[in-house]
């Protein structure tokens, strides 16, 4: 945390905030040298279903952050789209998509939520809960648009309660909104936007469980935008509690207000009595003027939920993309093992540019998990290990 900029300083920008907790703040003056992602190859890129693409992914894990393995297998989800000539239709199409993978490798098992289901016109990033009883399942994901309403990038957290049977989470019942954007500390604008800068859009999305083993108690942390700040670079990670009434809009995490717009795909991890929040980010998020770091995996570090919260190896960058394919892959999400899974976006690029070479939308973009690596955690240190 900058110690000469304290957040929520006034000035020109900023209004009058109306959280009572003072979010930590994520504001990189530099980046050390860290291990680089290990570089995608061509024996990399095998699509695991042919003819759609996946990107974002999580797998069904039990309260506590474990992977959980059901019928000898683990479950994952995925978005998903049919393979359009321009990979970034996907996400105005995108639903959530079952598959399971075991010793015979992946399985699909079909669109994960019913037909017709899904409040919104579109099915964004998540993740998924088994319950210590075994048995109930929770798939919190995002709702973006509204059925019968004008196209738009509307953000909306919801649950989908379930079942855990012999074939898998399903029998998914109706989906409830936990919390909504209040307008004060989260943007709660409807987005009726056409065609938005990539990056630009503002969020209220990526909704990530997280059971606090000090306290007991279960949140969801997400990827929001400052309501307070006339900043167009305002990314932050929201939270909500469950209590007895229900799911509570609390104050954020951590803010980028003047730093970067999109803390995506926030996670929460403990580990020998810290917790890691974890997040992903690209170059062309940051803000002009900030010190801008490469397309990779981003996070902090406290000593409880609510911090403070202290940027890990003193910048926040844990896993960037090889300087020499630095979009590569995209959207970590960390396990509760430390395992860290992505998607392939643009590969072998050879430092060409797809303005320049248009025909490397299609041919270039891998839509596919990519290779897993493991992280090593020292402390405030936290790299991919050798």
């Amino acid at each position: 945390m900058s110690a000469d900029r304290p957040s929520f300083q006034p000035d020109a920008q900023t209004i009058a905030h109306p959280v009572t907790r003072q979010p930590s703040r994520w504001e990189p003056h530099g980046y050390d040298a860290v291990p680089e992602i290990p570089l995608v190859t061509a024996a990399d890129v095998a699509p695991i279903m042919p003819g759609l693409d996946l990107w974002d992914c999580w797998p069904l894990a039990h309260e506590d952050g474990r992977t959980a393995v059901h019928a000898g297998r683990t479950w994952w989800f995925f978005l998903s789209a049919p393979c359009f000539p321009d990979p970034v239709q996907r996400h105005d199409v995108a639903r959530i998509r079952l598959l399971s993978h075991g010793a015979d490798g992946w399985r699909d098992h079909g669109n994960a939520l019913p037909d017709g289901l899904n409040p919104g016109t579109r099915e964004w990033a998540g993740c998924a809960v088994v319950m210590d009883d075994g048995v109930s399942v929770t798939l919190f994901y995002t709702v973006a648009g509204r059925q019968g309403g004008a196209f738009s990038y509307e953000q909306r957290l919801f649950a989908v309660p379930g079942t855990l049977a012999a074939d898998g989470p399903g029998q998914w019942q109706a989906p409830q909104e936990i919390v909504a954007a209040d307008g004060l500390r989260y943007i709660a604008d409807r987005q009726e936007i056409t065609n938005p800068a990539p990056g630009s859009i503002k969020a209220f999305r990526d909704p990530a469980w997280f059971r606090d083993p000090a306290t007991g108690q279960r949140h969801i942390v997400f990827t929001g935008s400052a309501a307070w700040t006339d900043n167009p670079h305002n990314g932050l990670v929201g939270l909500a509690t469950l209590s007895d009434a229900g799911w509570l809009l609390e104050d954020p995490l951590v803010e980028a207000i003047g730093t970067n717009n999109e803390m995506e795909r926030p996670c929460v991890l403990w580990r020998d009595g810290r917790y890691y929040l974890f997040w992903s980010t690209q170059r062309h998020t940051f803000a002009p003027g900030a010190v801008d770091g490469p397309n990779g995996l981003y996070g902090m570090v406290a000593d409880s939920l609510t911090g403070p919260w202290r940027q890990i190896n003193g910048s926040g960058l844990v896993a960037p993309n090889p300087a020499g394919e630095p979009g590569q892959t995209y959207s970590w999400w960390v396990t509760g093992e430390g395992a860290v899974w992505s998607f392939i976006d643009y590969w072998g690029m050879n430092g060409r540019k797809l303005a320049d070479h248009p025909e490397l939308l299609r041919a270039q973009f891998g839509g596919t998990p990519a290779p897993v690596f493991q992280l090593a955690f020292d402390g405030d240190r936290v790299t991919v290990a050798a």
